[in-house]
């Protein structure tokens, strides 16, 4: 893996560029239906890792319009691009974990039948944007940061159905609460790597044109 600041100091190849503007696309349309179909489904069934994994496919629909729109940027403004996405990201997972702080007093178990079926379509959904994004993981921090999204809904959902056994076997709310607890850990521990390469990209690629500028 390459390290951030040290070899991206000019922008991505036109061929290059291309085609993650084409997975970008894809990872787009999938993120956005599958948060309309968790938004709803969550918000009906009361189940909170959905209602959290719904906002995180939101997140990421917005970050992928980002993404798409700061590709022809210069590496300064391309790491701008991922510092705003980096905060997103953990704005969304402080937000699951309060939702889970007033699940654990207010929340019943949601419908695991539901819950499973849901969490198995965003799975599908976000295996596709993990492989069409795989190419671009080892880019500058804005090629990164989407294909960590990707990467992290792909575990969330995979552990939303295992929650979805957990619901139907111990009529809890516990296997739920756990899930959205990972996501939330997962969203910052995601939101930390994105944010310090951006911000190293950022001070390199500013200091670089200070030199050349002189």
């Amino acid at each position: 893996m390459q390290m951030a600041g040290c070899c991206h100091h000019h922008e991505p190849p036109k061929h290059q560029t291309s085609k993650f503007k084409i997975a970008l696309w894809i990872a787009l349309l999938l993120n956005l239906g599958m948060f309309f179909i968790e938004v709803f489904g969550g918000a009906h069934i009361g189940s909170t890792s959905l209602w959290a994994d719904a906002l995180d496919f939101l997140g990421d629909s917005i970050n992928y319009i980002i993404s798409i729109f700061a590709l022809g940027m210069s590496l300064y403004w391309r790491a701008t691009v991922a510092l705003f996405k980096g905060l997103t990201m953990g704005l969304f997972a402080l937000i699951v974990l309060g939702k889970v702080l007033w699940s654990y007093f207010y929340g019943i178990p949601p419908d695991a039948i539901t819950m499973g079926i849901i969490g198995l379509m965003g799975l599908i959904a976000n295996v596709i944007s993990a492989l069409v994004l795989f190419a671009f993981r080892d880019g500058d921090a804005n090629m990164k940061s989407v294909w960590l999204c990707s990467r992290n809904d792909a575990i969330g959902n995979l552990a939303i159905m295992l929650a979805a056994l957990g619901v139907f076997g111990t009529h809890s709310i516990w296997p739920d609460l756990v899930v959205a607890f990972i996501m939330a850990f997962l969203g910052l521990s995601a939101a930390w790597t994105i944010t310090q390469q951006s911000l190293r990209e950022r001070h390199s690629e500013h200091t670089l044109q200070k030199i050349q500028g002189d």
